[in-house]
């Protein structure tokens, strides 16, 4: 752990100028409280760092989220050895394919009864709420059960004994995309009311206590349940196609973390509201998920509640190279080469997720030690991606 200044602590080993001094622009903020936390993974991002965990008070910052409220991610361990898979793997690939819409914009065309039984309590939750989530998206109930683009995935992986996890990482999609933008832009149309200067106008920021502020938190926290629940929907399909190929499958444990949201929480004797943009709740005991790139390691970990760090560990690999930059620099021959051994659709769309234009995860992990507990590293046999 590096000690940049009172307000700013650093877990990561590499770590750029550029996010350097974009995490010391929020860390600056005069309601940050004790201080900014930033994680073995942390990268440049919108407004605020991705790895970079936020406490504040009085106020909250819409962008330290991000757009994809309630990212995170869902792993099941099943009862079956690696032995026990008899089955073409790109037969199971091409079958969860076909169960859950991949991709930006794909949805369901209709909805499965775990899909309805799940857009019912939700609906209930934003008419608590007192808002209505057709006013970001018309089809949003289509949308639960749907995976995206970009970093997002579906993975059958092995774990160091041998076993099989189904594991995969998503969030709260294009209405969770919506609500977050919008509520960026009421907070950017405060700051200009206001007349508030800041270093970045995608730090504006909410105040507590009015109206503008606990309508995001309340559309906030709903759209933070959709992305647990969609994780939910797809993880029950994937488990469904495997058993059809496998038997019946035993769950021995359904893990479930958030790694873009905003909590309440207690550090250094005060209530803040904690915003964790790319890092996962790592309070003593606490079973969390930390994936590597599609060809790399992930792990299964148990957090060590090291208050420094304001209880918190990374939430992946974090990027080296932007997409751009990837997809300029690496061939789909190179994805290939480090993409041996595992099961996966073969296409240009995703050189920019090569592993190479990742962190290593193995330095991720080394410099998280004091973070979390390794109790299992799991290895991809089946990686499913949208376009």
């Amino acid at each position: 752990m590096e000690q940049i200044s009172k307000r700013l602590m650093n877990w990561a080993s590499i770590l750029e100028p550029a996010t350097r001094a974009q995490a010391e622009k929020t860390a600056a903020l005069p309601f940050i409280h004790p201080h900014l936390a930033l994680m073995p993974d942390a990268h440049l991002g919108k407004g605020a760092t991705v790895g970079s965990v936020i406490p504040t008070l009085g106020a909250i910052i819409p962008a330290a989220v991000g757009v994809d409220i309630g990212c995170g991610m869902a792993a099941v361990r099943t009862q079956y050895h690696r032995d026990d898979l008899r089955k073409p793997l790109a037969k199971l690939r091409e079958a969860i394919e076909a169960a859950v819409p991949l991709s930006a914009g794909q949805y369901n065309t209709s909805l499965t009864d775990t899909a309805a039984a799940r857009v019912q309590r939700l609906t209930a939750l934003a008419e608590k709420a007192g808002f209505d989530p057709r006013r970001y998206a018309g089809n949003w109930e289509l949308q639960l059960g749907t995976l995206g683009s970009g970093n997002h995935f579906i993975e059958v992986t092995v774990d160091q004994h041998g076993y099989v996890w189904l594991f995969l990482h998503s969030g709260s999609r294009g209405v969770g995309n919506k609500i977050a933008t919008h509520h960026i832009k009421v907070a950017q149309e405060a700051m200009k009311r206001w007349w508030i200067s800041l270093p970045d106008p995608d730090l504006a920021y909410l105040a507590e206590g009015t109206d503008e502020f606990w309508t995001y938190i309340r559309e906030l926290r709903w759209a933070q349940e959709f992305a647990l629940q969609n994780r939910d929907e797809m993880m029950d399909r994937v488990v469904d196609c495997f058993a059809a190929f496998h038997g019946p499958v035993q769950e021995q444990e359904r893990v479930q973390c958030h790694h873009n949201y905003t909590t309440r929480e207690t550090h250094f004797g005060k209530e803040v509201w904690l915003s964790r943009k790319g890092a996962i709740n790592a309070d003593k005991g606490v079973r969390g998920l930390i994936p590597g790139s599609m060809g790399d390691a992930s792990y299964v970990v148990v957090g060590k509640g090291n208050p420094l760090a304001l209880n918190t560990a990374p939430h992946g690999a974090g990027r080296n190279y932007s997409r751009s930059a990837a997809r300029k620099k690496f061939t789909r021959e190179e994805l290939r080469k480090a993409m041996v051994g595992i099961e996966y659709r073969d296409t240009d769309a995703f050189i920019d997720e090569i592993p190479q234009a990742y962190k290593p995860i193995d330095q991720v992990m080394a410099d998280a030690a004091d973070l979390v507990e390794i109790t299992h590293t799991l290895r991809q046999i089946v990686n499913v991606k949208g376009d």
